[in-house]
């Protein structure tokens, strides 16, 4: 399991993020908030991250220029581990999967759920032999399986780590597992 720089860490963050103050990027691959601050404000002097604040919240986001380097740091990490095709098969794998997750929160957004809850079950136990095939090539694939189990737990007593955004929810778990794939193989949406 190959563990990635802190650099490419607290960048890829931000972009899996959207948007997130220093401690919740540094949250995100487990990083030290002081050397993520760092690394956060080396970004801001390359023009990769923007600093912004609005309705009493201050954040982290990517620029342009900085989802390019992003994607360059994540496409030389893939050649220098030679685990590119490991991922992209990983990433077809994903592909039905997020067509089944993508129905599972439709049809819970518009109240249709009817087996939706088991639905999100088989998606967690799907996760799992993704996410270790994933985490034998880079650590930084690790910890999706455990979110998303943890968030449907959550949502047996508050519906709201089904689809909600201010809790770490499923969807946003699946989500960020979305998008670390798509931007570590520079795939568009």
């Amino acid at each position: 399991m190959h563990p990635s720089p802190t650099d490419l860490l607290a960048l890829h963050a931000v972009r899996l993020k959207g948007f997130a103050d220093t401690g919740a990027v540094a949250a995100r691959f487990g990083l030290d908030t002081a050397q993520t601050g760092e690394e956060l404000l080396d970004a801001e002097a390359y023009g990769w991250v923007t600093r912004s604040a609005f309705a009493g919240l201050a954040g982290w986001s990517l620029t342009e220029a900085g989802r390019r380097r992003n994607e360059a740091q994540l496409s030389e990490e893939l050649e220098q581990r030679a685990s590119r095709t490991a991922v992209v098969a990983v990433h077809d794998a994903f592909v039905p999967l997020n067509e089944q997750a993508t129905s599972a929160f439709t049809a819970w957004q518009l109240g249709t759920a009817g087996a939706v809850p088991g639905r999100f079950a088989a998606l967690a136990d799907a996760l799992r032999p993704l996410e270790q095939r994933l985490t034998a090539q880079l650590a930084r694939f690790g910890g999706y399986h455990q979110r998303f189990a943890t968030a449907l737990a959550q949502a047996e007593s508050n519906p709201a780590w089904i689809t909600g955004m201010e809790v770490d929810s499923c969807h946003r778990v699946w989500f960020e597992l979305h998008e670390d794939l798509i931007a570590s193989l520079g795939i568009a949406r």
